[in-house]
């Protein structure tokens, strides 16, 4: 099925970055998910490229347009390409919106030129070892001393959380309010009391380094606060729509990748005197599968339209996300049952894609919590 989503500015950018990353991060990728991290050469090549800060003002910096679907062709070749662990896509599209959103004059002109260059990475810091979607159980706390706020807490599973110069932590600034007595403050590198734990070992996105942190007696100052005073609650709302929608794009690239690898294998690959795509169960999995992928793809580009016209809401941003995410995962599966005992040899891109694509489910807000949301959405 055709696709309306893109003009030629759009086809342009998208040979850039195929460029970009034949030369810069595929020929080295093997090597960064043994050392279990992006190097920072590689943000700043993002950078000079103008692969960061897609939607940032120029006088900033950045590439200075708002149009949502040059993020959508990052994310679909750096799918593509076999590159998770490279997390432009969190950098660009759901930690920069908190910058340039909600950042006055003094924090845009003091932290956006080095999130564009790629001398700044970026991370946001909400989950915690007992809190994740639920944000009422958030118990890193930061009190007004007067000139500074005094953060003490812990976070994890935070992406870039190793990398990460400037961290955006969500911290309980009152104790009242349950979610509503929630802030934004900016922890940045060398602040003291600021210390990152372990690089954690995850089953994918080896590359990609997710840490734990840790706040103690953390001097932030009062210039640091992101945003309204207790307003986190309501930032987190107005930017989790795009957070999702990123993750549906990514999700249904992943799929359509698989499909398409796969569907080049079982023409190839032969059993019992014929090749795998001669038999009736394979070609009905094969049409299963490119059937959900077109309605799903369907969809996701509409929602793209819809968050490029402003009109994307949080229940449609959940629906994109959880069933593009699914589909991803049971894609991942029957591709990889496709491949049969190579398919699960590492060596082998649906492998790796298997394991990359595990966290979609998870990350953004749990399938569970999508339907959740929708289910409330209807039933209110």
């Amino acid at each position: 099925m055709k696709r309306h989503l893109f003009d030629d500015r759009h086809e342009a950018f998208r040979a850039t970055v195929r460029t970009f990353l034949e030369r810069e991060v595929t020929p080295h990728y093997e090597q960064w998910e043994k050392d279990g991290i992006v190097p920072r050469e590689v943000w700043r090549a993002a950078g000079r490229q103008g692969l960061l800060g897609l939607a940032v003002p120029e006088e900033y910096g950045g590439g200075g347009t708002e149009d949502f679907r040059f993020g959508v062709v990052l994310a679909e070749e750096f799918v593509r390409a076999g590159v998770a662990g490279f997390a432009a896509g969190l950098h660009n599209d759901i930690i920069g919106p908190y910058l340039t959103t909600l950042g006055t004059e003094e924090q845009k002109r003091r932290w956006l030129p080095g999130f564009c260059s790629g001398e700044t990475v970026t991370a946001v810091a909400m989950t915690e070892p007992g809190a994740g979607s639920d944000l009422q159980g958030i118990r890193t706390a930061a009190v007004d001393k007067g000139d500074h706020w005094l953060l003490n807490g812990s976070k994890t599973f935070i992406s870039n959380g190793i990398l990460a110069d400037l961290v955006v932590v969500v911290a309980r600034t009152t104790p009242e309010g349950g979610a509503r007595g929630l802030s934004l403050l900016v922890v940045e590198r060398g602040m003291e009391g600021f210390e990152r734990g372990r690089n954690l070992d995850k089953i994918g996105q080896k590359s990609q380094d997710t840490a734990e942190l840790f706040f103690t007696d953390v001097r932030v100052p009062k210039e640091n606060l992101l945003g309204e005073l207790h307003g986190a609650f309501g930032h987190l709302m107005t930017n989790l729509p795009q957070e999702r929608l990123q993750i549906a794009v990514s999700a249904i690239a992943a799929a359509e990748h698989l499909l398409e690898i796969t569907t080049r294998y079982v023409k190839e690959r032969e059993a019992f005197g014929r090749s795998l795509g001669r038999f009736q169960h394979i070609r009905f999995e094969i049409a299963e599968m490119a059937t959900e992928c077109a309605v799903t793809r369907t969809f996701v580009d509409r929602c793209v339209v819809d968050h490029g016209e402003g009109g994307l809401d949080t229940v449609h941003a959940s629906m994109a996300k959880w069933w593009a995410t699914e589909l991803q995962k049971r894609v991942a599966d029957r591709c990889l049952q496709l491949h049969g005992g190579y398919g699960y040899m590492a060596e082998y891109p649906v492998a790796r894609a298997f394991t990359d694509g595990r966290i979609q489910t998870i990350y953004g807000g749990t399938t569970e919590i999508m339907k959740e949301i929708i289910g409330r959405s209807l039933l209110a």
